[in-house]
């Protein structure tokens, strides 16, 4: 073959490449597509998540992901998750979606997306009210439970005196019962569980200091840009005052949603 000939056929497959556009994955239309979205849900973190009496899942949470299936007319699959796999199930594949009070901060946002915030959320020290604690100054020799792999854990970490202990737990009902049953002097968790506990147990989860304000967005892989984008109109659109977002807000979490912040 002479050189004229394949200087002509390289530059025609030049083009070919030049001209033809590339591959876009889109998340968003392969789940349409499929009818099915699998969305990661709490299954230890009431009123976000847990398991009901009838051994179905409940909560917040819960019932944002089947708003989001509904609105997208599919069919949801809920994955129960824990605060330490939540991420991971995400980047693995095994759910399109993190629906579960996931928090924002730089180091997660190396290797996820999030939405606009969706539900109020921080996370503190609280412990018996009896108990005198008003800064982190205040935990010097003091036991502290908290849930491993989560941002109270992160905060907690970095606040805490030298001569604290800091005792981790594999889920979020650890962390409560060992609150509970006096195991540790305080808790490090959010205000939604401290809350629960309160409830249940009147004087055991008064709230001591606030760790950090820290509410909750909805966790996408990277390069899903579709997908983050109708999240934030479902997000918008729902949380107004009379939307359904902010009702079940009113009704899991006793909060509006008034004054969320967007990114």
């Amino acid at each position: 073959m002479s050189l004229k000939r394949v200087l002509s056929l390289f530059a025609a497959t030049l083009m070919t490449l030049v001209a033809a556009p590339p591959a876009i994955a889109d998340k968003l239309e392969d789940i349409i597509q499929s009818g099915v979205i699998k969305i990661a849900v709490p299954s230890d973190f009431p009123p976000f998540g847990l398991v009901g009496k009838d051994g179905q899942a409940e909560g917040y949470d819960v019932e944002v992901a089947k708003l989001v299936a509904r609105d997208l007319s599919v069919r949801p699959e809920l994955v129960p998750v824990t605060s330490p796999n939540r991420v991971a199930y995400l980047l693995t594949g095994k759910v399109d979606l993190v629906i579960s009070s996931l928090g924002a901060n730089p180091e997660r946002a190396k290797v996820i997306a999030f939405t606009d915030a969706y539900a109020p959320f921080y996370v503190g020290v609280f412990g018996d009210a009896k108990t005198p604690i008003r800064s982190a100054a205040d935990l010097s020799g003091k036991t502290i439970g908290v849930t491993r792999g989560t941002i109270e854990d992160a905060e907690l970490t970095r606040l805490a005196p030298k001569s604290a202990t800091i005792q981790r737990f594999e889920d979020n009902n650890l962390t409560l019962s060992a609150l509970a049953s006096g195991k540790v002097d305080v808790i490090a968790t959010g205000s939604a569980a401290a809350g629960a506990l309160a409830r249940s147990s009147p004087g055991k989860a008064e709230k001591k200091f606030v760790l950090r304000d820290s509410p909750a967005h909805i966790g996408v892989r990277k390069d899903e840009a579709d997908l983050v984008a109708w999240l934030n109109v479902f997000i918008h659109y729902h949380q107004k005052p009379g939307g359904e977002l902010d009702a079940l807000a009113q009704k899991w979490l006793g909060e509006s949603l008034a004054g969320l912040p967007s990114f």
